[in-house]
């Protein structure tokens, strides 16, 4: 039924058109026989299409489906204003190229219909239904920008756009937060004698309360009650949203509790509102509090309200609670969408728990509830930013084979996880790919490449790069110019930097706090102080707020040159100033302290910092307990490690060096041994274990990060027997090794040439569930191929294509940088056989890199 409506509507539309409206002369036009069909070229669509438009069974015309395809907006603007159309044909074949797949009108196909209708006399409700249409069709500033000069055109076809066409064009400036356009709009409407209602002032306030321009909002309001109408419950919910908006939660709350006091009813996005906004500012307490009290006003909570708790909820860390929220929809019988379940997965992605996020993404697909792009985007991310790239390309696979396509955000947080792992080659094929894909890179593409170059030390390939943009006509921006200088700045290049600097100001782009203090940080690793000081107060003085991380680098700086007494009165002015200490703020003073040995200040800057908000993080309580240590207070060391335990922040890597020393101190091992870098060295697995019973003594049971620790510290010495052993003891103890345990006993097998060692390891992983990263197989698929193994390198490699691995790394990083490169031609080749034969072919880009390589290679030879 459905599509049968659909293949005569363009019948009805213009059926719909009143004939007897239409110019008398357009009536000779109604037929042309076949024996009087005149010559048409073929090679001009408009040509051919204005001939079989002028036959009255045009519908039926089989030359019609034949020309749609090939039919561009552009090309149905120029033959409404070209050709002289009957007004019923020229709306009829504008509904029914409407219904055409891939086809959407545009401001000008729409506007030409408007002047050839206008042509004969259009009644003002017609028109005004075109004229909302054009403007709903709009979907950027830029198109809608295009429609407002139209709209202006109206009168001179003959209409004068009603109030209904000025609201609608006032929502769509709203929509693009159009302000200026907005303001220019409802003077002209006062100009031209059409009087606002209270929907226009509504949506002019509430586009004013959304930026927190209160001041404004409320001009517009005087103007509402000038014009004898009375706010609504959208009127007073947009100044809860202004108030929110400018941190003035006071006057929020005082609007919400002034609504039923004059007589006006609360509803669902009242509540919505303040509660979304208290949850922003941390007020948690408060947002359930008024969550709690939604009954009392007849309002219950749906979907929207709970998705906003549950984001607010992830956002503060609170992952229980939102989850807890989720299990309370399913409570109240309603149904969670996918924004919902979308929300929570970002919330444990962002705080690393990788695991529950795919967990909500079992449960919504449990629940009938499909993954969409933003779900894979936002699990991509998640892995990306925890070093697990090869997972995040394994799930791009399965976000292609389920039918959904990357965007903009999903590959450049792609790049991005390539970078984090430093392997800049693979973020530039992925650049490539995504081209390739007909996916155009933006400034944060760009930025994510640079700052990988210049992390891997390539400052020059960077800058290279940089200027390749421009010359090839691609847009850089601020943000692309700070990424570079912050890098360069890093690499110690401070001088280029700087003059960079000089060349983005030149270029009318305007340096903001994070530009400056990339080149603070630079100066005063280069212990430049008063340059760096200099460009402070150069800041200060062009209006530019440093950020908190500014002040910070510059306390670091005052307190290495002139000791904690300066970082104290530091510290004292940017208080002063409105900029709030963060912890890594406290934590740079509390180190000052700890090496001057002045352990009371430190404990009591660890209590002024708690009484301000600010939890102390892992690095805090290292340094805080490295100073205990160092001052031989080994029971108030430990004491402060188990507090920093119950605080739920787990140890690291370098709180275990802390403790290893506690524990050798306490044993009265010679100090040299101890804070020499050799201790690692020597250290004996003996003393690791005690060291955790010492540990489980004091009421803390080590976990698998403590053992990874020392797995790790033993690999990356090589000491393969230890790392070995304590894996072994931790499977004694119950305890499942880690992904980064088994990765760093494969990668030292391999450095040791214990290949058939490394692959028993990487057998062990794949049984617990763990995937591992392709470095792993890198290493040893080339070990394997060095040392003749070719029968159990290809049976690795055919065992590897059944895991999930994406295509396209597979061939970049084995085929391409583990035996290109290293002259295994004959066996890239086979592999590549293989690939093919279990159906897992890289895309044509990668699979024309890969011939480019064989061929440079053959040539070589």
């Amino acid at each position: 039924m459905r599509r049968s409506t659909a293949v005569i509507r363009p019948r009805l539309a213009a059926a719909a058109y009143n004939p007897t409206r239409c110019s008398s002369s357009s009536s000779n036009s109604a037929s042309i026989s076949p024996q009087e069909t005149p010559t048409v070229d073929s090679s001009d669509p408009l040509s051919e299409l204005s001939f079989v438009l002028a036959r009255s069974n045009w519908l039926d015309d089989p030359r019609l489906p034949r020309l749609a395809p090939s039919l561009t907006p552009h090309h149905v603007a120029a033959l409404l204003r070209s050709r002289p159309l009957e007004p019923r044909v020229a709306l009829g074949f504008f509904d029914w190229i409407s219904l055409r797949p891939g086809f959407r009108h545009t401001v000008d196909t729409y506007f030409s219909l408007l002047q050839t209708l206008a042509r004969a006399n259009l009644p003002p409700r017609r028109a005004e239904k075109i004229v909302i249409s054009m403007i709903k069709s709009c979907s950027s500033a830029v198109e809608i920008h295009s429609a407002l000069q139209s709209f202006k055109s109206l009168h001179q076809i003959g209409f004068l756009p009603s109030l209904r066409c000025h609201n609608f064009m006032m929502m769509k400036f709203a929509r693009f937060q159009m302000i200026a356009e907005m303001k220019d709009l409802y003077e002209q409407m006062q100009k031209d004698g059409i009087f606002p209602n209270l929907h226009t002032y509504n949506t002019i306030i509430n586009a004013h309360c959304k930026e927190g321009n209160i001041i404004e909002a409320k001009a517009y309001l005087n103007y509402l009650l000038q014009a004898g109408l009375d706010p609504d419950t959208h009127t007073y919910t947009s100044f809860i949203l202004g108030y929110c908006e400018s941190d003035d939660f006071v006057r929020a709350c005082r609007v919400f509790l002034l609504m039923p006091l004059r007589g006006c009813t609360r509803n669902e996005f009242s509540y919505t509102v303040l509660v979304h906004g208290l949850f922003e500012a941390g007020k948690v307490k408060e947002g359930l509090s008024l969550f709690s009290l939604m009954d009392n006003d007849g309002c219950s909570a749906d979907l929207h309200l709970y998705t906003v708790m549950i984001g607010g909820l992830c956002k503060l860390g609170r992952d229980v609670d939102a989850k807890m929220m989720l299990n309370e929809i399913s409570q109240k019988g309603l149904v969670p969408n996918v924004v919902t379940y979308n929300v929570l997965i970002d919330g444990y992605c962002k705080i690393g728990k990788i695991n529950d996020a795919f967990g909500v993404l079992d449960l919504m697909e449990s629940n009938g509830c499909e993954p969409n792009v933003r779900t894979y985007t936002e699990l991509i991310c998640g892995l990306c930013r925890n070093k697990k790239v090869h997972k995040a390309m394994a799930l791009l696979t399965k976000m292609l084979e389920d039918g959904l396509l990357p965007n903009q955000v999903t590959y450049t947080s792609l790049i991005q996880g390539q970078c984090m792992e430093g392997d800049i080659n693979c973020a530039f094929r992925l650049l490539s790919l995504m081209k390739e894909k007909g996916i155009v890179p933006n400034e944060w593409t760009y930025s994510v490449l640079i700052g990988g170059l210049c992390k891997g030390g390539k400052t020059e390939e960077a800058m290279a790069f940089f200027r390749s943009l421009s010359e090839n006509g691609m847009k850089v921006n601020e943000v692309v110019y700070t990424t570079l200088i912050d890098g360069l700045c890093k690499a110690e290049k401070v001088d280029i930097a700087r003059s960079l600097l000089e060349e983005m100001i030149s270029e009318e782009y305007i340096p903001d706090s994070h530009t400056y203090g990339a080149i603070i940080n630079g100066l005063c690793k280069d212990k430049m102080l008063q340059e760096a000081r200099s460009l402070f107060d150069s800041m200060l003085e062009k209006g530019i707020q440093p950020t908190v991380v500014t002040y910070t680098i510059l306390i670091d700086q005052l307190i290495t040159v002139s000791g904690s007494a300066e970082g104290a009165m530091a510290l004292e002015q940017m208080i002063s100033s409105g900029c709030k200490p963060d912890v890594f703020t406290y934590t740079v003073l509390m180190k000052s302290y700890c090496e001057e040995g002045r352990l009371e200040e430190a404990e009591s800057l660890m209590v002024q910092m708690q009484s301000n908000g600010i939890a102390p993080n892992i690095v805090t309580y290292n340094t805080y307990i490295d100073g205990l240590v160092n001052m031989g207070l080994f029971d108030q060391a430990f004491s402060t490690f188990m507090t920093m335990a119950e605080a739920a922040c787990e140890p690291i890597d370098e709180t275990y060096s802390i403790l290893l020393k506690l524990h050798l101190k306490k044993k009265q091992v010679d100090g040299d041994f101890v804070a020499a870098n050799c201790m690692w060295e020597k250290l004996s697995l003996d003393v690791v274990l005690e060291l955790f019973e010492e540990m489980a003594k004091q009421g803390f049971t080590p976990t698998v990060k403590s053992y990874s620790c020392f797995v790790k510290r033993f690999c990356k010495l090589d000491r393969l027997e230890e790392a070995k052993s304590l894996f072994f003891h931790m499977q004694e103890a119950c305890k499942v090794p880690s992904e980064n345990i088994y990765t760093s006993l494969i990668s030292c097998c391999c450095r040791l040439n214990k290949y058939l060692e490394a692959l028993a390891f990487i057998d062990s992983m794949i049984s617990h569930g763990f995937m591992p990263c392709l470095a792993s197989y890198q290493v040893l698929l080339s070990g394997l191929c060095d040392e003749g193994s070719l029968d159990e390198a290809k049976s690795v490699f055919t065992s590897l294509l059944s895991r999930g691995y994406n295509c396209d790394e597979i061939a970049w990083k084995i085929l391409i940088d583990a035996l290109l490169r290293k002259g295994h031609v004959d066996m890239c080749s086979y592999f590549f056989t293989i690939m093919e034969e279990n159906h897992c072919a890289p895309s044509p880009e990668t699979y024309d890199n890969l011939t480019k390589e064989l061929s440079c290679i053959v040539n070589d030879d």
